[in-house]
Parts: structure tokens; C-alpha cells; sequence
């Protein structure tokens, strides 16, 4: 399929982080953009303003009359994440419109483009991100399609001048089968995503294949430990091929050095904490040297990497309070999150709010999520969102804090929780989770001020 003739386009899910940055991109193509999401969002109203009509009742007759009949220069783009029953859905599928997935037009677009497809059940957004970044700041340039907004450019796309493209791989739904990349970095092959795959062993057999899909000559970087041959291994702490030596933290800020056999950056400052996320500067380094990139400008770009909204984001950041606020939703996630807050202020009493994601992963991952939580000082749980699932009897939030064994545990409502933060003013906040849990941020804040 060539996407020349595409005039005009409706998203079924556009308020989707993937999908916005589709909307974003045919509209800079001049095509006409329009779509529907169940919730009106921060995102959404930024589409809006930008000129893209979008609706929120799933109504028929809220499409608009030149999305009403079936035409080639029409595309109808849809996520998995929309129910099958949904009226909008239903109305192009019954109509036979011209009707793509998201993973799909990603990978129409990657064809004919030189593909750097970052992969990972995490951290695969802050990679993806990371390198977007190198290639922007050294001159270099690229096209990007990512999984969050990156803070240096308020956006979760990037618009090139060259022939490069760094997308994030989506594991979900096997979409990042899609894609037949040049670069391909593997940052995480945790189990996750067992609604759609049944088991870890199908997830790794789905990673694995992605791996094989690499263009002739093209080049794999992985996480050293990761169940995956022929590729350059990193990590911060293991005896991989890329390794990160020296770290140190210094007034909140990491410092390390890169090694390995062809190349030696020296004293990198960092500004994302965290042993994760310097694995994550290591890949992105790697592929920045692959492409040539000098040192010296790569090592630049890293210290101006101002990170990914909603990746361990600085809300407030004061002598009295500190409050941080990421996207973690797995257990790793959120053991990885928590362990770089603790060694970042080991003196501070840690409270964390948590939104569980989805009853089909609270319940695969129950006990893992225990053993993270118990890390921190003072919990407060919030309800599990749903997002795509119906409820499932006995998975509830009041299950998992019957687990964890704190003395200062809270299951609270969304008010109830900014009520408690108005009234204790914890000094170390956090708050976690991939729902709506987004939409406390502000209020979050001001209690603390």
C-alpha cells in the first residue's frame, strides 16, 4: 500500500500516544484528520487546537459526512485497544473501508526509510527517545515516532529532513512484527502482555522473532542476559560488550562512562537517574556510533536530554518537597523506579499513589507487585484501571493491599488521596502508574504548595 493518495484520515483511538503521532503525521502531509477517543484528554486538546476534529461519544452519527461512504483516498487507522463492538469501528468495517492498524502504517512508513525500531516490554519509550534526541541535537536529523512526549520538543513526533526514522516497537498485540528494521535495540523481555500471549515463552518467541526480521547487514543491540544470539550487548553492571563504568550520583545527577572495544566516552553527565535508564543511554550511544555520529557530539546530547514526560519527571522540586511522577506500571518498572528514588534521597520517607493497570496484569503479576510496593514507606492505592478489560471477580485493589506489609498503607479514592497529600505534605512523593492517574498531577502539586 502507498500512503501518496491518502487524503483523508480517521483515527478509531487517536487520543493514543501511538495514534496522536500518526494524526500529527498525516496532517503535516496536508491530509484532512479527524477521529474519535471515549476521553478527552491533555493530548486530545492539543489535537484539537492543532485543527483535528475529534469526538467523544462512539456514535455513528458523529462521523463526519466525507468519512461516511468508502473511498481509496480515504484511511481508516484503528488500535487494538478499542472493543470490537464499538459503533464507529463497526460502521468502516461493515462499509469495507480502507481500514489499517496502527502497527501497520507504521510499518508502511518504515519501508522505505532507514529504520532504527527500538523494542522492550520497558524502557523502550526513554531509548527511542534518547536516540531521537542525538540525532536531532548532532545535526544528523531524523523522523521519530514515540511512545511519550519528549520534553525537549514538547511532542511525540519528530519531523526529518533525512531519510532516518526511530519508531518505538510495540510488543502489544505482536504490532512490532510490522517492521523489517536496520537497527534494532531490545532493551526488556519481561513477561507482560499475558492476555494476548498466553505465556512468557510466546512473548520471547515473539521478541525473537522481531530480532530475525532485521534488513541484510543490519545490526542488533540487546540487553546483555536477554535470550537473544548475534547481537552487541550492554549493560551497567554486567560483563557485556557496551558497559557503563564510573557511575556516580552528584547533586541528584548521574555521571558515567561508556566503554567499549571500538570506542571510550569519558565522564558523561546524565540528567535521568537510575541504573535503567543509563542502560538506556548506552543502547541509544551505541546506535548513535553505529551512524557515525562523533563523540563529542553525542556526549553533548545527553547532557541536554531533558527526559520524557511522565518518565521519573520532576513535578516539584524544592527544599521542602519533592514529587516525581512516572509511568511505571509493571513490577520491574516500578522496582527499578522506586530502587533510583531510594538512592537518590535514602534520607526522605518515600510516599507513593499507585493506579494498578488492567486486572488481567494485577492478577498475573500480584506478587511481584507486593514485593515492589513494600519498598517504599507510606502506599496509597488507587482503584485498578481498566482500560480495554471488564472487571474480574476478586481482582481489585483491596487484594493487593491485603498483601503488602506496610504499617502506612491507604486504599483511597483519586480525592481522597490529594486530600491526604494536602494534609500530611509528604517531602518525597511519587506517583506511579499508565491509567488516568496523569490527571492528579496538578492538583498533586498545588496541595503541596
Amino acid at each position: 500500500m502507498k500512503l501518496d493518495h491518502i487524503k483523508r484520515v480517521y483515527l478509531v483511538g487517536i487520543g493514543g500516544i501511538g495514534m496522536s503521532g500518526l494524526a500529527r503525521y498525516f496532517a503535516k502531509r496536508g491530509c484532512i484528520v479527524c477521529g474519535y477517543d471515549k476521553t478527552e484528554t491533555t493530548l486530545t486538546d492539543h489535537l484539537h487546537h492543532e485543527g483535528i476534529h475529534i469526538v467523544y461519544m462512539d456514535d455513528v452519527d458523529n462521523i463526519p459526512l466525507s468519512f461516511q461512504e468508502s473511498d481509496p483516498s480515504t484511511l481508516i487507522i484503528y488500535t487494538p485497544a478499542i472493543p470490537n463492538d464499538s459503533a464507529i469501528l463497526r460502521h468502516f468495517k461493515t462499509n469495507h473501508f480502507n481500514l489499517k492498524k496502527r502497527s501497520e502504517i507504521v510499518g508502511i512508513i518504515s519501508q522505505e526509510m532507514f529504520t532504527i525500531a527500538v523494542a522492550g516490554t520497558h524502557g523502550k519509550t526513554t531509548t527511542s527517545c534518547i536516540i531521537a534526541h542525538i540525532l536531532k541535537d548532532s545535526g544528523y536529523d531524523c523522523t521519530a515516532f514515540l511512545g511519550g512526549i519528549a520534553s525537549n520538543y514538547d511532542s511525540n513526533i519528530l519531523f526529518g529532513g533525512n531519510n532516518t526514522l526511530v519508531v518505538e516497537a510495540d510488543e502489544y498485540d505482536r504490532s512490532f512484527l510490522t517492521l523489517h528494521p536496520d537497527i534494532a535495540v531490545i532493551t526488556s523481555m519481561d513477561a507482560d502482555h499475558l492476555d494476548i500471549y498466553g505465556n512468557k515463552e510466546q512473548l520471547t518467541e515473539s521478541f525473537q522473532l522481531f530480532a530475525s526480521q532485521l534488513k541484510p547487514d543490519g545490526k542488533l543491540i540487546y540487553r546483555k542476559g536477554l535470550p537473544l544470539n548475534d547481537g552487541i550487548t550492554y549493560a551497567a553492571n554486567d560483563d557485556a560488550e557496551i558497559q557503563a563504568l564510573n557511575i556516580e550520583v552528584k547533586d541528584g545527577k548521574f555521571s558515567f562512562d561508556f566503554n567499549s572495544k571500538t570506542d571510550n566516552i569519558k565522564n558523561i553527565q546524565f540528567t535521568l537517574p537510575g541504573l535503567y535508564n543509563i542502560e538506556n543511554a548506552l543502547a541509544a550511544i551505541e546506535v548513535a556510533l553505529l551512524l557515525k555520529i562523533p563523540t563529542d557530539k553525542i556526549k553533548y546530547a545527553l547532557t541536554s536530554f531533558k527526559g520524557v514526560k511522565r518518565r521519573f519527571e520532576y513535578i516539584v522540586q524544592t527544599d521542602k518537597h519533592i514529587y516525581i511522577d512516572d509511568y511505571a506500571h509493571h513490577p520491574e518498572e516500578l522496582r527499578a523506579c522506586i530502587n533510583a528514588v531510594k538512592r537518590l534521597y535514602p534520607n526522605k520517607k518515600l510516599t507513593a499513589i499507585f493506579q494498578p493497570h488492567l486486572f488481567t496484569r494485577t492478577r498475573d503479576f500480584a506478587n511481584e507487585f507486593v514485593k515492589a510496593l513494600n519498598m517504599v514507606d507510606e502506599l496509597i492505592l488507587l482503584d485498578i484501571y481498566p482500560a480495554r478489560e471488564l472487571p474480574i471477580e476478586g481482582i481489585n485493589s483491596e487484594m493487593l493491599l491485603n498483601k503488602i506489609d506496610l504499617a502506612r498503607k491507604y486504599k483511597y479514592e483519586k480525592k481522597e488521596a490529594v486530600k491526604f497529600v494536602q494534609e500530611q505534605k509528604p517531602e518525597l512523593l511519587l506517583t506511579i502508574g499508565a491509567g488516568d492517574i496523569d490527571t492528579l498531577i496538578n492538583h498533586l502539586k498545588v496541595a503541596l504548595q
